[in-house]
């Protein structure tokens, strides 16, 4: 299975790009986010021209996700277990979701889509509910993870956090005058190590950026960062070959802000199994 994350900004802006990739590469499962549309305005059917079963989670013109797979899928989730919600002024639990998760299980695998909240600035309530909604995040999927311990589970998408020092080329972005790089957010990105979750591209790929700002020619001087990624449980981990950071989608006419981020799994079969240890009850 070959499968990819794109933050693509636009979904109804970019559907060529996007369709033209994903065939171009052989990509089984796409998952995408910020598509900024409702699922009736969803460009399908050049998708399913090309062969793409197409689920989408979107409200409004604001965040959004989705997913095409080559495969039908099933098990679909609008949202993790216990997820909390935003709205500006709203300080209660029963603030309104947001289109930022998309859960389906396609070829054995459970994927899910994540917009993570940017958290817009320190000491902003968004911030706030940024890491109220990673902690959640944390615990659903290390519930998920110990209900279904051999499924190869993956969170993919923009997790709007820079790890490490080095995943951050952009000048502006600066420790403790900006989000991303707070230590808040950085400890709350290491926490899902502790959901049972490991970063399966960086041993792949150590260095290289995702993101680069539309403003100030962020791209051309190679000012970028690092916040997509793809987490894997320990069998989607060990299912994985290969691994690539697709920098070229951030040139040529309309690119989105983001590149996609794919990774390449053998899961096995049955003809695998003369290879598997002999097990004596």
């Amino acid at each position: 299975m070959r499968l990819a994350t794109w933050n693509i900004n636009s979904i109804r802006t970019r559907v060529g790009r996007a369709v033209d990739f994903a065939v171009r590469e052989d990509i089984d499962v796409l998952a995408f986010q910020e598509i900024k549309c409702k699922p009736e305005q969803f460009p399908y059917e050049p998708f399913e021209e090309a062969g793409y079963h197409v689920e989408v989670h979107g409200l409004n013109q604001w965040n959004g996700v989705a997913i095409a797979s080559r495969e039908p899928v099933t098990d679909v989730s609008t949202a993790f277990a216990g997820m909390p919600g935003f709205a500006k002024g709203h300080n209660g639990p029963d603030a309104p979701l947001e289109a930022r998760a998309l859960g389906v299980t396609v070829g054995g695998v459970r994927v899910w889509s994540l917009y993570v909240p940017n958290g817009r600035a320190l000491g902003d309530p968004h911030l706030a509910y940024k890491l109220r909604w990673l902690d959640a995040l944390r615990t659903a999927t290390a519930a998920e993870i110990a209900a279904n311990p051999d499924r190869p589970l993956a969170l993919v998408g923009d997790f709007n956090i820079i790890p490490f020092d080095q995943d951050n080329g952009d000048p502006d972005i600066v420790i403790g005058r900006s989000t991303h790089v707070s230590p808040e957010e950085r400890a709350a990105f290491f926490a899902l190590e502790s959901a049972g979750l490991t970063d399966v591209v960086r041993p792949l790929i150590p260095e290289g950026f995702t993101y680069w700002d539309y403003q100030r020619l962020k791209f051309p001087r190679n000012e970028g960062v690092r916040i997509d990624f793809v987490l894997g449980s320990r069998p989607f981990a060990d299912a994985v070959t290969a691994a690539s950071i697709h920098r070229d989608e951030r040139k040529g006419e309309q690119p989105s802000d983001h590149v996609p981020v794919v990774v390449d799994l053998d899961l096995g079969g049955a003809d695998d199994d003369d290879d598997l240890p002999m097990i004596f009850a």
